[in-house]
C-alpha cells in the first residue's frame, strides 16, 4: 500500500523521508501550494511592533517559516513575548528559527487533537484581559481562537502570513494521481487539511467515484470532509509522525 502525503512540498518531503526510514512506502503528492502573503509591507510591519504583544499566534509551520521569513536582519525574538504553536510542528518550526523554547506554549503531549482547543487549554488559566495578542495565519482561519480570546478580555489582531494556492501537479505528480485514481485500493491518502481534500476535488471533478478510496485523516474535522467527498474509508489518528506512523502500519495488508 502506497502511502500519499499531502501536506505542501516542504513538508510532505520531511514526512515521506521519515516514514520511509521506518519501511512505510510513501510518496509526495503535495495538494496545498504556500505562497507569500500579498501584502508583505504587513508582515513587515508587524515585526516592528512585535513587541508590544504579549502573545503571538502561530496557527501551522506554514505560519510560523513565512513570518519569521520576513524577520528583518539582526532581530532577535523579543523579551517577554510567548509564542504560542498549536501543535509539535509548529513548535520545531518555532525553535529552528531560534525561538526560546521557554517562550513557547503549546497544547498538552497528550492532548487528543492538536488545534487551537487544545492550545486554548494551555492558555484558558492567564488573565488576557487587556492583552495584546497577534494570530499569525494564512489568508483565513482560527476564528474560533480569536474570538475566545477576545471573549476573555484580549484585543486581537489576524495577520496573513502566506496564501494557500491550489497545486500545479508535475508529470511524476500527475502519474501518482492517476495511479491512486486507477488502483483506490493500493493507495492511502494521508490529510492533514480539508483544504488539501477541496483542492482534489476539483484537480479530479465531481464525477470521481470516492468509494473504493481510503483515507487517514489528522482531525475529525478533516475526517468529515472526506467522508463528504465520498472516500469509502475515513480514519482519524493525531498529527504526529508516530501516531500516524503506527495508524499505518497497523492496518491489514
Amino acid at each position: 500500500m502506497r502511502v500519499l502525503v499531502t501536506r505542501p512540498a516542504p513538508q510532505a518531503a520531511e514526512w515521506v523521508a521519515r516514514l520511509r526510514e521506518d519501511g512505510v512506502d510513501a510518496c509526495a503528492l503535495p495538494l496545498i501550494c504556500v505562497a507569500p502573503a500579498a501584502d508583505a509591507s504587513a508582515v513587515r510591519e508587524a515585526w516592528l511592533g512585535l513587541s508590544v504583544n504579549r502573545l503571538v499566534v502561530f496557527v501551522s509551520p506554514n505560519a510560523a517559516e513565512q513570518f519569521m521569513a520576513a524577520r528583518p536582519m539582526g532581530v532577535a525574538w523579543p523579551q517577554g513575548v510567548t509564542a504560542a504553536s498549536t501543535g509539535p510542528g509548529t513548535t520545531r518550526a518555532l525553535l529552528a528559527q531560534g525561538v526560546p523554547a521557554g517562550q513557547i506554549v503549546e497544547p498538552a503531549a497528550d492532548a487528543p487533537q492538536f488545534d487551537s482547543e487544545a492550545l486554548w487549554r494551555q492558555l484558558q488559566p492567564s488573565d488576557w484581559q487587556g492583552a495584546q495578542v497577534l494570530i499569525v495565519r494564512g489568508d483565513g482561519g482560527r476564528e474560533w481562537l480569536a474570538d475566545t480570546l477576545r471573549a476573555h478580555g484580549a484585543t486581537v489582531a489576524l495577520l496573513a502570513a502566506y496564501r494557500r494556492c491550489a497545486p500545479r501537479l508535475n508529470v511524476e505528480e500527475q502519474a501518482l494521481l492517476s495511479a491512486a485514481l486507477d488502483s483506490p485500493h493500493d493507495h492511502l491518502w494521508l490529510f492533514s487539511s480539508s483544504q488539501a481534500i477541496d483542492n482534489l476535488a476539483a484537480l479530479v471533478g465531481a464525477v470521481t467515484d470516492w468509494s473504493s478510496s481510503r483515507a487517514l485523516t489528522t482531525h475529525p474535522r478533516i475526517a468529515a470532509r472526506a467522508q463528504q467527498l465520498g472516500l469509502g474509508e475515513v480514519n482519524v489518528s493525531r498529527s504526529t509522525l508516530a501516531a500516524v506512523r503506527a495508524c499505518i502500519q497497523s492496518r491489514p495488508t
